[in-house]
């Protein structure tokens, strides 16, 4: 029964009552990967559904030169993964744990006679893949027009939506460690070019950062009218 109080905090799954929550208990296997684990990588991939109880993970490709581009960074309440009748378009990333993470898998045989009983279920699930797809439309249309500087300020943005930790002044920490490279990794360009970039956002009062660390005062990023909140 320790399933349904996990399972119960997700938000797809809000849709559910009791009686739901118990027979999906029986549908999934919760496992406690250690921080730098794989989840999966385009050779072991395997249809199934995840979700993310506790902890962080992230969702990078790499190209035949080796570089990685980091295309998303989720946390508790989010799902991913494929099924033949769902996809979130991750069969052929690598999923990594940024740190230690509760992750909820789902038996695909059975999932699939479940949702067709439970329609708000499938509203809920609907809207998550609706969200996902507007998100990384977003991504991708600003990381394709945008200059250097805008790019890393919607990127900065998006992960304070989703990881942000009000602080001081009007400044929000973003709670996941950020090296220099891993920045460049979410925009696809150089590490020098982040570092310099991220130098003259701080001149600006954009930003504040430390050792893997960036606070972001999304007032003024927002008041230049460059991006919008989600």
């Amino acid at each position: 029964m320790e399933n349904i109080h996990y399972l119960s905090q997700f938000n797809l799954l809000y849709a559910l009552d009791t009686d739901d929550l118990i027979e999906m208990e029986q549908l999934t296997v919760i496992t406690v990967v250690p921080k730098n684990r794989f989840i999966q990588t385009p050779e072991t991939f395997s249809e199934r559904l995840f979700f993310v109880k506790k902890g962080k993970v992230r969702l990078y490709k790499v190209n035949e030169e080796g570089k990685q581009f980091t295309s998303d960074i989720i946390n508790e309440g989010n799902v991913f993964g494929e099924l033949d009748m769902i996809s979130f378009g991750t069969r052929d990333h690598y999923i990594e744990t940024i740190e230690e993470s509760h992750i909820c898998h789902i038996d695909s045989n059975r999932f699939e006679d479940f949702i067709c009983n439970r329609p708000r279920f499938m509203l809920s699930l609907l809207k998550v893949l609706s969200d996902r797809i507007k998100s990384m439309s977003q991504l991708t249309e600003n990381l394709a027009l945008g200059n250097l500087h805008n790019k890393i300020l919607f990127v900065l943005m998006k992960l304070s939506d989703e990881h942000g930790e009000k602080g001081d002044n009007h400044y929000y920490k973003i709670a996941i460690p950020l090296s220099h490279q891993e920045i460049a990794n979410l925009i696809g360009v150089s590490r020098e070019a982040v570092t310099m970039a991220l130098q003259e956002l701080v001149k600006e009062g954009l930003i504040k950062t430390g050792f893997k660390t960036i606070h972001i005062d999304r007032e003024k990023i927002l008041a230049r009218n460059m991006i919008s909140s989600s």
